[in-house]
C-alpha cells in the first residue's frame, strides 16, 4: 500500500533553502510580489526563473539527481514537517511507499531533498495572503508516482488537497481511497471516499495517519464510521 499525505506548514527550524548564486537563501511564496520586504530571502514562486538559466524546480530536480551531496542541508521530505506523523509512516511502510502532496511541490516521495517554503491552499489571514496558492496560478509540480503503479494508494488530506492529489494521481492503476472529514464529501474522480469519525477540526489527517498506524483504521469501499455532523475538516 502507498500513502499520501498533505505536507504541513510547521517545518524545521533548521530546515535547508534553495540559495541564489551570491548564497542568499530563497523562500518559496505563493505570491512574492506581496511578501513583506526581507534582507534575509529572496522569495519566488517554486516556478519562476532562477539565476541560473532555469527554474527553481529544475535547479531543485537536478539537485536531487546528484546522489550523496547536499551541500545545502535541505530536509528529506518526511523529515522537513514537525509533526512526527511523517516519520512514523516511513518507519511503518518505508520510505519507498510514503509520498508527501506538496503545495510547493507536488506529489514528492519522502526521501525527496526538499527545500524550505510557505506556501498554502487554506484562506490565510489578510497579512499572509502572499503564502496562499491559488487556482490559475502556474505550477508544473512534480508526479513521483510511477504512472502505472497498480498498487492501493491511500490520501490523507484536507479538501482542500483532494483536487490536486486526484490530478496528480489520475494516471495511475492502483485503486484510490480518499479520506475525509467535511460535512459534504469532496470531489474525487476515479476515488473510493471514505469518512474518518473525529471531532478533531484542524488537521485530522495526523489523527488518521496514527489510526492507520496503530492498525485501528481499515481502509477500503464504505468503510469507516460516520461522523457527526458539526465536524468539520
Amino acid at each position: 500500500m502507498i500513502v499520501v499525505i498533505q505536507c504541513a506548514a510547521k517545518k524545521r527550524a533548521d530546515a535547508g533553502f534553495l540559495r541564489t548564486k551570491d548564497g542568499k537563501p530563497v523562500l518559496f511564496v505563493g505570491d512574492p510580489a506581496a511578501a513583506p520586504p526581507s534582507r534575509e530571502f529572496i522569495y519566488a514562486r517554486p516556478d519562476d526563473p532562477s539565476d541560473r538559466d532555469v527554474s527553481w524546480r529544475e535547479l531543485l530536480r537536478t539537485y536531487n539527481e546528484t546522489p550523496v551531496v547536499n551541500p545545502l542541508e535541505l530536509c528529506r521530505a518526511a523529515d522537513l514537517y514537525t509533526n512526527p506523523a511523517y516519520g512514523r509512516l516511513v518507519k511503518r511502510f518505508g520510505a519507498e511507499d510514503i509520498y508527501i502532496l506538496s503545495t510547493g511541490w507536488g506529489l514528492i516521495g519522502s526521501s525527496f531533498l526538499t527545500p524550505n517554503y510557505d506556501i498554502t491552499f487554506s484562506t490565510v489571514k489578510p497579512h499572509e495572503r502572499y503564502k496562499r496558492r491559488k487556482k490559475g496560478d502556474l505550477y508544473w509540480d512534480f508526479q513521483a508516482l510511477p504512472a502505472g503503479t497498480e498498487e492501493k494508494i491511500v490520501f490523507l488530506g484536507g479538501k482542500d488537497y483532494v483536487p490536486l492529489f486526484c490530478q496528480l494521481t489520475a494516471l495511475v492503476r492502483g485503486a484510490r481511497t480518499v479520506f475525509f472529514n467535511s460535512e459534504v464529501a469532496p470531489e474525487a474522480p476515479g476515488c473510493s471516499l471514505q469518512r474518518f469519525a473525529t471531532t478533531t477540526r484542524t488537521n485530522w489527517h495526523y489523527e488518521c495517519a496514527n489510526a492507520l498506524l496503530d492498525g485501528a483504521l481499515a481502509v477500503g469501499p464504505n468503510l469507516g464510521a460516520t461522523r457527526s455532523s458539526d465536524d468539520a475538516g
